[in-house]
């Protein structure tokens, strides 16, 4: 018996990656990404599956992946790219995976853009051109604790405490009509919960993307909602005291007290730069509950310099995550532990320009942020 002991032990690791990535895999119509992914050749998933390979998480959570319901997507990336090694990497295993429903691309039948025009993806719950579109998936070397799981995806935006309404700045009325601002959902995508056992530990990982908080109006709807949904996690912190929160099983109430977690995705908000209101990613960063490590990189510090005489930002520009073109790079993507948990590295991937990787980062314009926790 002490034999197995020890054996199970050796396999268990000392530390494990934790990693999100936003991968910009979508199309213009469904399916047309699982097309494309079949039979290992897509170029812009081959050079994510490096990335994967390089980094080595082993717990991964996908921003901008197609979501179906069978998984289909998510399971030909897994298998036909991670699992192959990629330029003579060591190929990276997942055993156990999770397609997260999406509100992107699912019609709300109201006009939600006031244009007078229904069925757009403007209309839609979560914007997109198809169901599924800018979905996320969770991958993991470790097992998913299924009935524990919770999602928010139904979860209503006027239900959140002091919820930012939009407002219309030349007549202070509210953007929306009040039958639409109740039905509305929070979530662009949707909030989740997974509970991921590593050994006599679980981890929560608790993921989003919120929607950018651009592309609308004066009103600034989608500033709004940006900082709700981020505000989302602050509350659900809170644990029963946050009892108006309510999942789509009909469960209240947020995570409960003494549990680890990691608050990761693309959260479209960087607290120093951009045009969103920062309030709420600020709140979360400084949230005693949170510890933010400051993943960081040489590449996107050196890639920042060409820039300041285009834009002026007033974040550092190592802890960058995202590169946007004439407007400037952003930190955006956040993998966010709870406090009691021991991390003993983190980083950005952002290679230099002399670095033989240099060439993989054109896989998306976000970068895949990590960090390594030491288990107890």
């Amino acid at each position: 018996m002490q034999g197995l002991l020890e054996a199970a032990d050796s396999l268990m690791p000392k530390t494990v990656r934790i990693a999100t990535f936003n991968v910009s895999l979508y199309g213009d119509k469904a399916g047309e990404i699982r097309e494309r992914l079949q039979g290992g050749r897509d170029i812009q998933a081959m050079k994510i599956a490096a990335i994967v390979q390089t980094v080595r998480p082993d717990v991964l959570l996908l921003n901008e992946i197609d979501y179906d319901a069978d998984a289909a997507t998510v399971q030909l990336l897994a298998k036909e790219y991670f699992a192959v090694s990629q330029g003579g990497r060591e190929a990276s295993e997942f055993p156990y995976l999770y397609s997260v429903a999406s509100n992107t691309g699912v019609d709300s039948g109201l006009d939600l853009n006031r244009n007078k025009t229904l069925g757009e993806g403007n209309d839609c719950w979560g914007y997109g051109a198809y169901p599924g579109q800018y979905s996320m998936a969770l991958l993991s070397r470790f097992p998913i604790d299924e009935t524990k799981m919770r999602t928010f995806r139904n979860f209503l935006w006027h239900q959140l405490p002091h919820a930012h309404k939009p407002i219309l700045p030349a007549t202070q009325l509210p953007y929306y009509d009040e039958a639409t601002w109740k039905q509305l959902r929070l979530s662009s995508k949707n909030h989740i919960d997974v509970p991921i056992r590593i050994g006599d530990e679980t981890i929560h990982v608790l993921a989003s993307h919120p929607t950018p908080p651009v592309f609308d109006g004066d009103e600034d709807r989608n500033g709004c909602r940006n900082h709700d949904e981020i505000r989302f996690w602050s509350h659900y912190l809170r644990g029963a005291e946050s009892e108006f929160l309510l999942d789509d099983r009909g469960q209240k109430g947020g995570l409960l007290s003494g549990r680890s977690f990691v608050i990761m995705g693309d959260l479209n908000a960087d607290p120093n730069d951009g045009d969103g209101k920062c309030e709420a990613i600020t709140e979360l960063l400084c949230d005693v509950r949170v510890r933010d490590t400051n993943p960081s990189s040489e590449g996107a510090r050196h890639d920042a310099a060409p820039m300041r005489n285009i834009v002026t930002h007033k974040g550092d520009p190592s802890q960058d995550t995202a590169n946007f073109g004439r407007n400037g790079n952003f930190r955006v993507d956040y993998v966010l532990p709870s406090t009691e948990l021991k991390v003993v590295d983190s980083g950005v991937f952002w290679p230099t320009q002399e670095s033989p990787n240099r060439e993989l980062i054109s896989a998306s314009d976000h970068r895949m942020v990590w960090i390594e926790v030491e288990l107890r």
